[in-house]
């Protein structure tokens, strides 16, 4: 029987330990290409998409789990995500080929697409409203902290013990979550928060279209999306070619800079984008596109950079100003939400951003790769930091009106 209270404190250290499991199992992959690529004798355009199988089934399963959270408790939902991400990256360790290895990777996108469509609303309902930034910030702190430790695990296990074992150990730890997470309590009934009938799915849909701040921050976060996903799938095969890293060393260093950059720039965005909001209500959206108009040039030069501790130094500048964005443009789809459609809304933004993104740019980057160079191919990641820049700026204009509507 679920617990008649879960304090907000409580809720945030659990969902923020679910999601960090959540980016070591997806970044492993990536830590593991130059060893699957060897071993299976793939094409960069088939390495590409591993990563591409994995986010189209999540970008597809999300507004099913959208629709679903209307119905069905919320932590139930995420809970059964959790349960089979996890086992999915652990069959991932059992696959004998390429078809085995893409369908467990589909697999554990379903999975994650349920925890990261619900889990942000279910957090916001225990805090205040002027407290999200900071808080969404704490949980998405899961992004760079996780995603390292998959670059370092992946990295380090798959350099000894192989690409097989690394799977199965950074796998099987999230089925000890799946429990905790089914038994929390949401606060308040669905009574109580304007839930009793569930939303019906085309006036919701279309109220969300007509939201100028939602579709323009959805926008700024796909191209978003778009670069630092392919850029996190290739920057450690980057390392390993362009500057004769082995595949463990590659791993350990871009993993310790994205830990220590994201940390930095992931709490800075959300102190940053709290202090400005309270002056103006554009503040979230001005801090985004300051830090992606600050980390492109930098990523470009970090791209061409001809020593690796030049290339080091511009990817740790240019991720502390790209990880701004991560708790400010998330506050913004709550602040301009009504809270009944909010799990409707992240499983449209979820949709769309990776439709956009990370679904394509890892396969382009890798048929770019095959035939122009690896180098020339990820510099379309600065040009897409550009565009989401330039998309913050352009929400500023609607952001305060869209705000007020929701009235909350």
């Amino acid at each position: 029987m679920k617990s008649d209270h879960s304090s907000p404190r409580t809720v945030l250290l659990l969902l923020l330990a679910v999601n960090l499991l959540n980016y070591i199992d997806r970044q492993a992959l990536y830590a593991v290409f130059p060893l699957i690529k060897a071993d299976l004798s793939l094409s960069d355009t088939s390495l590409g998409f591993l990563g591409s199988a994995f986010m189209l089934s999540y970008m597809l399963s999300a507004p099913l789990f959208g629709w679903l959270a209307g119905r069905t408790g919320r932590a139930t939902i995420a809970a059964a995500g959790v349960a089979l991400w996890s086992l999915a990256t652990v069959c991932s360790g059992f696959a004998s080929g390429y078809r085995m290895l893409l369908a467990a990777r589909t697999a554990v996108g379903i999975g994650e697409a349920s925890f990261g469509t619900v889990s942000p609303g279910l957090l916001a309902d225990f805090f205040p409203k002027e407290k999200r930034g900071k808080i969404l910030s704490l949980f998405y702190l899961a992004i760079p902290v996780g995603s390292a430790l998959g670059y370092l695990l992946g990295g380090i296990i798959g350099q000894k013990y192989g690409w097989h074992a690394a799977f199965l150990l950074v796998g099987a730890p999230g089925l000890l979550l799946a429990l905790p997470v089914w038994l929390l309590r949401e606060p308040g009934v669905k009574e109580e928060r304007g839930e009793s009938e569930p939303t019906s799915s085309r006036p919701a849909y279309a109220s969300l279209a007509g939201n100028r701040s939602f579709v323009i921050t959805t926008l700024a976060m796909a191209a978003m999306t778009f670069a630092l996903g392919g850029l996190a799938q290739w920057a450690p095969t980057f390392l390993h070619r362009m500057h004769a890293l082995d595949v463990g060393r590659a791993n350990t260093l871009f993993g310790g800079i994205t830990v220590v950059s994201g940390v930095i720039g992931t709490l800075a965005g959300g102190y940053l984008g709290d202090r400005f909001q309270r002056s103006s209500r554009s503040g979230y959206l001005t801090v985004s596109g300051w830090g992606f108009l600050l980390g492109a040039p930098a990523l470009a030069w970090a791209i061409f950079s001809p020593t690796l501790p030049g290339c080091l130094l511009f990817i740790f500048i240019a991720e502390t100003f790209l990880f701004f964005n991560t708790g400010p443009l998330n506050t913004v789809i709550l602040n301009v939400t009504p809270q009944p459609l909010r799990a409707m809304a992240f499983a449209v933004n979820i949709f769309f951003i990776h439709a956009l993104g990370d679904a394509i740019s890892p396969t382009l980057l890798g048929w770019l790769s095959d035939h122009r160079g690896l180098r020339i191919s990820l510099m379309i990641t600065p040009v897409a930091v550009i565009v989401a820049s330039l998309f913050c700026f352009l929400g500023r204009r609607y952001v305060a009106a869209d705000t007020a509507r929701v009235g909350e």
